[in-house]
């Protein structure tokens, strides 16, 4: 059996309107549901005809949430002349954009949409949003490297908020961040003396890039946008980072 909606919650999930504007077209007697005027919690479903202001409702596009293996080469914007741009790189039909970046140079995981009402909520970093990365720099990796790069490194004016390092072999380390400032770990690295060779995005909150081949992509399932959608529930929501 099909779930039924309020009246309200059907209209404002096409994108019309508000819960409450919609609301005052019902009370107002613009709205009609199969021929007969709505009134306030009334329900509808699926094949129910619903008519405001005489006019059919159309359905808002499902929005398209995206987890892409970038490889090292593409660049993330959505800048056409960029021969290497993101966007024509997957060649997805619908309008998407990245949230956040790699660098030309980087690696691994990151997320697409259609959505820019969930961008920023993404990316506030007071959020505590992880990223995981597995990096390789160009000489043996230090205790002293391991603790500096964990406890903050100064770049671009201000100071890197403390982190998780691990250090996984001679010149390879793994690193947490909820930060996500330009080019934020090679900067790092390179004020302590270690150039970074090659840098890999595995994971960005409760996602993981396993199982997805370089250059590949694949829809997020819903329980993963579920808790996503659970983690960012408390940031503030705006459609400007569609822009």
């Amino acid at each position: 059996m099909s779930e039924l909606k309020r009246i309200n919650k059907y209209i404002s999930e096409t994108g019309l309107c508000s819960r409450r504007e919609a609301d005052k077209l019902v009370e107002m007697g613009q709205v009609t549901v199969n021929g007969k005027k709505a009134e306030n919690g009334t329900k509808v479903g699926p094949n129910d005809e619903v008519l405001v202001k005489n006019k059919p409702l159309h359905k808002k596009k499902k929005r398209v949430y995206i987890a892409f293996n970038k490889p090292v080469g593409v660049t993330c914007t959505t800048d056409l002349k960029d021969p290497t741009n993101i966007i024509d790189y997957i060649g997805y039909n619908d309008r998407i954009f990245p949230i956040g970046r790699l660098d030309k140079m980087s690696e691994g995981l990151i997320f697409l949409t259609s959505d820019g009402d969930i961008v920023n909520k993404i990316l506030r970093a007071g959020n505590n949003h992880e990223k995981e990365y597995i990096v390789t720099v160009d000489k043996p990796i230090t205790k002293a490297f391991v603790k500096n790069m964990s406890k903050g490194v100064h770049i671009l004016d201000t100071v890197t908020l403390p982190c998780r390092v691990e250090m996984l072999s001679k010149t390879t380390f793994r690193i947490i961040l909820t930060q996500g400032l330009n080019r934020q770990i090679r900067r790092m690295s390179e004020v302590l003396g270690y150039n970074v060779t090659k840098l890999k995005r595995i994971r960005i909150m409760n996602v993981k890039l396993d199982g997805i081949k370089p250059g590949t992509w694949r829809y997020l399932t819903d329980e993963e946008m579920a808790i996503i959608n659970y983690m960012v529930e408390k940031s503030s929501k705006t459609e400007d980072a569609s822009q």
